[in-house]
């Protein structure tokens, strides 16, 4: 079954809750001139003014009722995260996406109830967003690393996904999706939770997980791997290698739990259900390139015309 976000497109109409902040009227507009339908935002304090064309609204429910918006972005203060994403679902928004770092722990508990409830998806607590290469972006994820291609792309970490999307997109690679499910011990959408809808995907041909020391959702993703034989190339990447134990890192949701949530834990879960983990973004993007059989097709006849 298809995850609601593999079905967005450059036709999803999707609102930016605080859209008249600085950064809400920024990302608006960049989201915008990539291709993605902005349909609306959202401000308690709006005068009714369009922000760069785009109609603003008091509140999710006017702006869901006179855009039939099935998206969001809440571009809002951490300890306004879990109020604007909770007000977004209630108005019938199925995708939820926030980007504020530092949102509480309780709060982002509550959250993924109130999604689960709403039978919604929540990106979050902190991501830089997700994209389909070509069509349409929700967040921040910067244009240079959004080709479109054959590689699902899910990632904890923000700036390494970057750099590996854009050698991906040098390559002529690129990616059929682009997650940033964030670093946060608490989420709303878990690497786990992708890896069925990406098997089952056709236009899904290389899985690509970008994860680091900390937590245990690579572990969690490898034992669903290993009860889900599969041909489809699943390539990680484990950042912290230089990390030392038992000093504190301060990262969100890197905490190691005895021997879980290590380096080496990763690593074993990883390659015994299956997945070729690889140490260095140069590794992993060609180890890519040669899984892909597009372009592994495309680069033998360039050769091959030299």
């Amino acid at each position: 079954m298809s995850h609601p976000l593999l079905a967005l497109d450059e036709t999803t109409p999707v609102i930016v809750q605080g859209i008249t902040g600085r950064m809400g009227r920024r990302h608006a507009a960049l989201m915008r001139s990539y291709g993605t339908n902005i349909a609306g935002g959202t401000s308690g304090r709006s005068d009714g003014a369009a922000v760069e064309g785009i109609p603003v609204f008091a509140n999710c429910r006017d702006a869901v009722t006179a855009t039939a918006a099935v998206a969001s972005i809440a571009m809002t203060p951490p300890l306004e995260t879990l109020a604007a994403a909770t007000e977004a679902f209630e108005a019938g928004v199925r995708v939820v996406v926030t980007v504020a770092e530092g949102v509480p722990v309780h709060d982002a508990l509550r959250l993924k109830d109130v999604a689960r409830a709403h039978e919604a998806v929540w990106l979050g607590a902190s991501t830089p967003g997700m994209a389909i290469p070509g069509r349409m972006k929700i967040g921040f994820l910067p244009d240079i690393a959004l080709r479109p291609g054959s590689v699902a792309l899910i990632s904890k970490s923000g700036t390494l996904s970057y750099e590996v999307g854009f050698r991906l997109a040098r390559h002529a690679l690129g990616t059929r999706i682009f997650i940033g499910v964030g670093g946060d011990s608490v989420k709303g959408v878990r690497f786990g939770d992708l890896l069925e809808p990406l098997l089952d995907d056709a236009a899904t041909k290389v899985i690509v997980v970008i994860g680091e020391v900390g937590g245990t959702e690579e572990e969690e993703f490898a034992e669903r791997l290993a009860a889900s034989p599969t041909d489809k190339p699943v390539l990680a990447l484990i950042a912290g290698r230089e990390a030392k134990e038992g000093v504190a890192m301060g990262h969100a949701g890197a905490l190691t739990y005895g021997a879980m949530g290590t380096l080496r834990s990763k690593h074993d879960h990883l390659t015994r259900a299956g997945a070729r983990v690889l140490s260095s973004i140069s590794g992993l993007v060609e180890a890519a390139l040669h899984c892909d059989p597009a372009t592994r097709e495309a680069r033998l006849h360039a050769l091959l015309r030299r």
